[in-house]
């Protein structure tokens, strides 16, 4: 007979490892696959076809350069980092962006952003160094013009410059600023340049905004508790899973894939399906109309910088997305999915900042709001309090240091 110290020490070891089994997650075949999906994986980044020198290390490092480079505006004070601040996830925490001017959008942070196929809330832009060229002729951003960025790229960057992509064109004769980008003087003055000699400046400015997307491909979101979980999780590890998130973690993540619903849009390794929508996000108050993706999709289209552009480096095959794009009335008010990584650190919310918290994102989520213009794609979700409480830890297990290595978060020099 077994003594009764004995028994009772093995009762309680029993009764320890079927807590521990009570404990322990319990995921369905069907919710394995889905949180399976949400899993990162060591996979190379996806080429990009239209910038053929984007895995280029000394275009990166001329990228880097230029990233930080103030010059690269109208008031000599703004440069890309200026609101894309490395030190809070390459996002700047204005409800609106602001440069030399303010803009009527929030800024998106970058980290992981070359895994994407459209850039900005409305996805006015489809590739990465399209996009980097943008803000830089915007009167609210960058505020300059493309032959003032192509003179700065002869007199501060000439040799790195041509040793990537080849000789600058001849800026001789040309006048100071000069660009297509607006209706003014500058305009005037770019119609008065000879046609062969405005499309060299022009490719040195696509090749400025290639150099930048090279910097940018670089900048990674590191692993998130989230990440950890997963991992443990897939080896059936619950020690290490248990060590990763918390229990109201784990029951937001539940939520988040099951009743919440948010898997249906955030899904995927970066946590976004890269696509856009109406959430039924409410105007912010003193800004004009924000149609959203229906604008984007037609300036995409008629883009001199996208993928069928002469500067694209891309093969019309390699097109499809913008081939066959269609820009439609269901479109309006839709706004892009952003990743959620690092959602935690980085209010306001939605594209104008227009929800101050997480708590806030969550109730309007839960509420399903007729949207201002346009249709929601939200649906009531019936969350109790404490869930929408585990729904937010759940965020907040999102979160982590960027994955990239900090020769790559600061101001570089020539090298």
């Amino acid at each position: 007979m077994t003594p009764r110290p004995l028994l009772l020490a093995a009762l309680a070891a029993s009764a320890t490892a079927l807590g521990a089994c009570a404990s322990a997650p319990r995921w369905s075949a069907e919710e394995l696959a889905v949180l399976g999906d949400l899993r990162r994986a060591a996979a190379p980044l996806p080429p990009d076809p239209t910038n053929r020198f984007a895995d280029d290390e000394a275009a990166a490092r001329l990228g880097q350069r230029l990233f930080f480079d103030a010059r690269l505006s109208a008031n000599g004070a703004v440069a890309c980092a200026t609101c894309h601040v490395p030190a809070r996830d390459f996002q700047d925490d204005r409800p609106l962006a602001r440069g030399v001017g303010t803009t009527s959008r929030r800024t998106m942070p970058i980290a992981g952003v070359a895994r994407q196929a459209w850039f900005f809330w409305d996805g006015r832009k489809d590739s990465l160094w399209s996009q980097a060229l943008g803000p830089l002729e915007s009167e609210v951003e960058h505020g300059g013009d493309r032959l003032q960025y192509v003179r700065l790229l002869a007199s501060a960057y000439g040799d790195d410059y041509a040793r990537v992509f080849g000789p600058l064109p001849d800026l001789a004769g040309l006048p100071e600023h000069a660009t297509p980008a607006r209706a003014d003087e500058q305009w005037d003055a770019w119609q008065a340049i000879p046609e062969a000699r405005r499309e060299a400046v022009s490719r040195a400015f696509a090749n400025l905004g290639k150099a930048i997307a090279a910097y940018e491909r670089r900048l990674e979101a590191g692993p998130a508790p989230l990440d950890r979980y997963l991992d443990a999780i897939a080896r059936g590890d619950q020690t290490a899973a248990h060590a990763a998130i918390d229990p109201d973690q784990e029951k937001g993540l539940r939520l988040f894939i099951g009743k919440a619903r948010c898997v249906r849009c955030h899904n995927g390794p970066e946590l976004t399906n890269g696509d856009f929508a109406n959430t039924g996000v409410p105007a912010a108050p003193g800004l004009p109309e924000d149609a959203g993706r229906v604008a984007g999709a037609s300036e995409v289209l008629q883009d001199e910088f996208n993928c069928r552009s002469r500067y694209s480096d891309a093969a019309p095959a390699a097109c499809r997305e913008l081939a066959a794009l269609r820009p439609a009335a269901s479109q309006r008010r839709q706004f892009k999915v952003p990743s959620l990584r690092g959602v935690a650190g980085r209010a306001p919310y939605m594209h104008a900042g227009q929800l101050a918290t997480l708590e806030d994102v969550i109730a309007h989520y839960d509420r399903a709001p007729a949207a201002p213009a346009g249709h929601s794609d939200l649906e009531p979700l019936g969350l109790s309090a404490s869930e929408r409480r585990q729904l937010r830890r759940f965020l907040e297990a999102l979160s982590a240091p960027l994955g990239t290595d900090p020769t790559w978060l600061a101001a570089s020099v020539a090298r």
